[in-house]
Parts: structure tokens; sequence; C-alpha cells
């Protein structure tokens, strides 16, 4: 059993207690209290599961993580959100548009299990494509149209992601293939 550093577990309670504030929207001492009480229950319940590896590629703890980084890419990633948003919502008011639904198939060479999950999940909180399945380093991903999956064919989103745990500079999507196109009107 992997022993977590001080550092992630306090990297983990104060992450979840803004997530908490942010969510609450309270700043009472009460609202405070039950979020410290309800973060701590919620560490102590998942504690057993964050120190066993399920890949074995997984990090130890969050030290890898490049924490200025991060920050950087949660505002990159907000602003690829409203964007996004924007063209989806560009697309449905145009209804005589044709849309060319892609499935794209492609290999990651990220550093780690946690770095392809942050991918996953940034490609399917962006509107317009949903990550279908995550197999190893194999990624299915689903887009509503061309203009959707531009940042995965560039390979600008991932190696955003990349950054979150490596300084070097390097493509990260290899083997990309289209696997079905609709036609328009179809």
């Amino acid at each position: 059993m992997n022993k977590l550093s001080i550092y992630s577990l306090s990297l983990s309670f104060i992450s979840l207690m803004i997530f908490w504030i942010i969510m609450s929207g309270l700043l009472t001492f009460i609202h405070i209290g039950f979020g410290v009480v309800t973060v701590a229950l919620v560490m102590f319940v998942n504690y057993q599961l964050k120190t066993h590896r399920f890949f074995h590629d997984d990090m130890d703890d969050l030290s890898e993580l490049r924490i200025t980084r991060a920050v950087y890419y949660v505002m990159w990633m907000v602003v690829q959100i409203v964007a996004a948003g924007f063209h989806v919502a560009y697309i449905i008011l145009s209804p005589s548009m044709k849309i060319h639904t892609t499935i794209l198939k492609f290999k990651t060479d990220l550093p780690s299990a946690h770095a392809r999950m942050i991918l996953g999940n940034s490609i399917t909180l962006t509107p317009g494509t949903l990550t279908v399945d995550i197999e190893g380093e194999h990624f299915t991903v689903h887009s509503l149209d061309d203009k959707s999956c531009e940042s995965l064919v560039s390979d600008k989103m991932p190696r955003e992601v990349l950054k979150l745990f490596q300084k070097d500079e390097r493509q990260v999507i290899h083997e990309m293939q289209i696997v079905k196109v609709t036609e328009p009107g179809s």
C-alpha cells in the first residue's frame, strides 16, 4: 500500500473545500464547519482507494502535477468550453447547416493514467465532443462537426494536458483515424 503525502492530502482538502464554498455560496461559520466535516469524511472514506494502484502508471501523489500550470489549464479550459458552447449554439440555431458528425480514434503518449483521465474529461467537458471510450492509450471520441474536434486534430488540447505534468513540448496524439463521418442530410 502506498503512503499518501501530506502535500497530496492538503491539496485534496483545499481543493474540496474551495469546491464546497463555491457550491454552497455561503461563508457563515456553520456552513464552513459543515464543509470541513464533510470534506474530512469524504477524504477518510476515499483514503483506501487513494492508496491502491489501479494502473501501473498511476501517480503516487499530486507532486508530479505542475500546480501553476494547472491554474492556467483551468482558465484555458473555461475559455475552450465557452467558445465551444457558442459554436454548438450556432449549430442549433442554424438548422439548415450541414453537420458532419465524426468518430475519431487515436493513440496518446501521455505520462500517466491521470493525464489520460484529464484529457478524456476535458474532451467531454467541451461542448460538441464526447469521449466514448478510453482503453489504455487508445481514445474513441465523438465530434459534432469538424470544428468541434479541431483542438484534438491539431494536438492542442493533448499538449496542454501534457504540460500539466512535463515541461517538454512534443506530439501527444498518434495514429489518428476518422472512423465514421455522416454525410450531410443523412
